[in-house]
């Protein structure tokens, strides 16, 4: 026998195994095919063991939660808005409907119940017409493939995804049930639109719940799973309708088919073709129900701040499936944003057929003459907001005109002038002093000069004409400062009630007072009732004016306070958080402080009720129930404002331009300007609402008395009213003035 040489390529295989002996080629043989069955098995077994170990563990499928939408209620339960990166909601699949999941089985896998995981006969069949017709036209791919796919592979077409994607449905096939499996599937499907699971198909398409879908509906669902963008009611209704008919068609077939003993699917109430036919001509929506997501953005992302502020994470905010319960109520904010855009539609297109003043000069640190910058040619912008007195809940936050063109929150984040709206913090402040509605305070004529240190008032400077000569000689001189303040019609009254004075806001009589009880106790009431306490408030005679600056939020709160009885509560946004399972964990408890005394509260909320009845806030008076508030115009007229307050709400309006330049129509109170359009939101507001006054609290006396005098009222008295004092600091004294 001759020895194989492998050193030798020359001697041919057939050479040596021609010398063997038969049972030596016997050897031979059985040698050689062990061999090659080795090899196969090698080059099959190190591919398989290497996809198997590359398979992502079906495990997590015990504990999968897939990316859910957190959707935003208002107070009646009312959805405004959702959070999410893919749209979806996650049911049980007691919740999902049988005609769905009929639909679904008839549709994409006949044989969902009966196979392992995936259909040899559907892969045959795929095979056949994907080679017959040259490319890749049919899947073949059972649910629990699809489900596969969907979850832990990636939308390549590959044989080794293809193949991954097998043994991933053997493996989920083993660890859950079908009905397990169906569930999954339901809820993760990619339906188009962002939308992801047929709950938050059912509302994207047909803006109701899944489980009140009809069987046409069911049908149109189901028959979106191809292709979601190709067979889209909103963008292809007739492939829509007709990717309908199919799947009711399908769906009668599945009904009629022969059950046989081994067959596990259930037993599904029967389509009949009556019933397909009247579902295929069914009308549907062919444009998205956009109902309640075009209101309260700027809330909307109030409450996204404050879900990061109580320690939710992006992932919970976007992907958690919560239910955030909130204080808003969509009626008043849709009513406030139609109502103010009105207003100041109405404003700008008045300034734009004004005429235009000429190019001011001004003279530059160089001494040069330059043209002044022109004026903002931006719209005026608006903030509103109504409290819940007792619970601080806020029913109502509009930040702006657009948020899609401004993000920026002017009723929480824009500090400006409060103008005259500041009042009442100086008139609680002489109240908690000892001062009385009743009580005498001077609107007359006054100067201060600044001494390096403080503000101090010019001695003997009491009228017009003895403030000019005592400012004269100081006038121009940049070391010397002099502040001459006035009231806004340029008149003075002299003696006057503190009530008049508040009623008809006048400027002389607010500085008396600050001057009185001193700066810095105003700056304390102005914290107690709900100005940040962190906000610096310069303790200066000018302070009563409005001259510091604060949020449209913070003052509404503070009005709230004393709307309130001087109890303080913090306003909030988020009454509750729910997960996905429905466990609450959230909740908002307000927090109450007491602020200032319930007498001095009334009394002082009696005295805004004056302002609208008289003063500069009559115009609300038209909403004819008791209503207390206060008007206000910032310094140059940049900020417009009227706060106004029941026993139950208080509404905070104001107006002006982002870059603070000079309102264009000069409304010197704030009461020709904010209030028509604050009125007209309120009006609709306590349509429904019954009509309270507010509560008299212990320890309060009610007398009449003269309104020039402020003391007790004669028969022979003209102008009589019932003034409310907390007991004991009732006049004794009869009116002396001769009428």
């Amino acid at each position: 026998m001759k020895k194989f040489n492998f050193s030798n390529p020359f001697i041919r295989f057939s050479d040596w195994f021609e010398s063997l002996s038969l049972h030596k080629k016997a050897y031979a043989i059985l040698g050689i095919v062990s061999s090659l069955i080795l090899l196969c098995m090698v080059a099959v077994c190190i591919p398989l063991h290497y996809l198997l170990g590359s398979l992502p563990s079906t495990d997590s499928l015990e504990n999968y939660t897939p990316s859910l939408t957190t959707y935003v209620y208002d107070i009646n339960d009312t959805m405004v808005s959702e959070f999410s990166v893919e749209k979806r909601a996650y049911l049980n699949l007691d919740r999902i409907p049988e005609n769905l999941q009929h639909a679904l089985v008839a549709m994409e896998d006949q044989q969902f119940y009966n196979h392992p995981g995936i259909s040899v006969r559907g892969i045959f069949r795929s095979v056949v017409s994907n080679v017959m017709r040259g490319r890749k036209a049919q899947g073949g791919s059972t649910i629990t493939q699809q489900l596969s796919r969907g979850i832990f592979l990636t939308a390549e077409k590959t044989i080794i995804r293809k193949i991954k994607e097998i043994l991933l449905a053997f493996h989920i096939e083993r660890k859950f049930s079908k009905q397990e499996i169906l569930t999954l599937y339901l809820n993760q499907i990619y339906l188009g639109g962002g939308v992801y699971g047929v709950q938050s198909a059912a509302k994207h398409y047909f803006g109701k719940n899944v489980d009140e879908l009809s069987l046409a509906e069911c049908a149109m669902l189901v028959g979106l799973i191809p292709s979601p963008e190709r067979y889209s009611p909103f963008k292809n209704p007739d492939s829509a309708k007709q990717r309908r008919k199919i799947v009711l068609d399908q769906m009668v077939s599945f009904s009629q088919r022969k059950k046989d003993k081994d067959d596990k699917t259930p037993n599904y109430s029967a389509i009949t073709k009556e019933a397909a036919d009247l579902a295929a001509e069914e009308p549907f929506a062919t444009e998205p129900d956009a109902k309640g997501n075009s209101h309260g953005a700027y809330f909307v992302e109030h409450v996204r701040q404050q879900l990061k502020t109580l320690g939710f994470s992006d992932d919970q905010i976007y992907k958690g499936g919560y239910k955030v319960y909130t204080t808003l109520d969509i009626n008043m904010q849709k009513v406030a944003e139609e109502v103010m855009e009105k207003y100041l539609s109405k404003y700008d297109e008045a300034v734009a057929q004004m005429p235009k003043p000429a190019p001011e000069k001004i003279i530059d640190e160089n001494g040069v003459e330059q043209e002044a910058p022109a004026p903002s040619t931006a719209p005026v912008q608006g903030a509103f907001i109504i409290l819940d007195n007792k619970t601080g809940g806020i029913r109502c936050l509009v930040g702006g005109r657009n948020f899609k063109d401004s993000k920026f929150n002017r009723a929480l984040q824009a500090r400006r002038q409060p103008g005259s709206t500041f009042k009442p913090f100086v008139w609680m402040a002489a109240l908690m002093n000892g001062y009385t509605p009743a009580s005498i305070v001077d609107d007359s004529p006054m100067a201060y000069y600044f001494d390096g240190r403080d503000w101090r008032l010019l001695e003997g400077a009491t009228d017009q004409y003895s403030i000019d000569l005592a400012v004269a000689p100081f006038v121009g001189n940049p070391e010397f400062k002099i502040w001459v303040p006035n009231n806004f019609d340029g008149k003075s009254r002299g003696p006057i009630t503190a009530r008049r004075a508040l009623e008809a806001s006048r400027n002389l009589a607010s500085i008396y007072l600050v001057t009185r009880v001193g700066p810095t106790s105003v700056v304390d009431v102005a914290h107690q009732a709900g100005i940040d306490p962190k906000r610096f408030l310069n303790p200066v005679p000018s302070i009563g004016l409005g001259t510091s600056l604060v949020t449209p939020m913070e003052m509404t709160t503070a009005f709230s306070t004393f709307a309130n009885g001087g109890i303080h509560v913090e306003p909030f946004a988020i009454a509750k958080v729910v997960d996905s399972q429905g466990r609450v964990v959230y909740e908002n408890y307000p927090e109450e402080t007491e602020s200032f005394s319930p007498q001095l509260s009334y009394v002082l909320v009696n005295m805004m009720k004056g302002v609208v009845q008289r003063g500069t806030g009559v115009r609300a008076s038209v909403l004819k129930r008791p209503l207390a508030g206060k008007t206000g115009t910032s310094q140059d007229s940049k900020d417009m404002w009227f706060i106004g307050m029941t026993p139950d709400l208080t509404a905070g309006a104001w107006m002006g331009y982002d870059d603070q330049i000079m309102m264009s129509k000069q409304d010197w109170t704030g009461g020709s300007t904010v209030l028509p359009w604050w009125t007209e939101i309120m009006s609709s507001v306590f349509k429904d609402m019954p009509v309270r006054d507010f509560t008299v609290p212990d320890g309060i006396t009610f007398v009449t008395i003269d309104q020039d005098s402020g003391k007790l009222a004669l028969p022979t008295c003209k102008k009589k009213l019932l003034e409310a004092f907390v007991a004991g600091t009732e006049p004794h004294e009869f009116c002396d003035v001769e009428h």
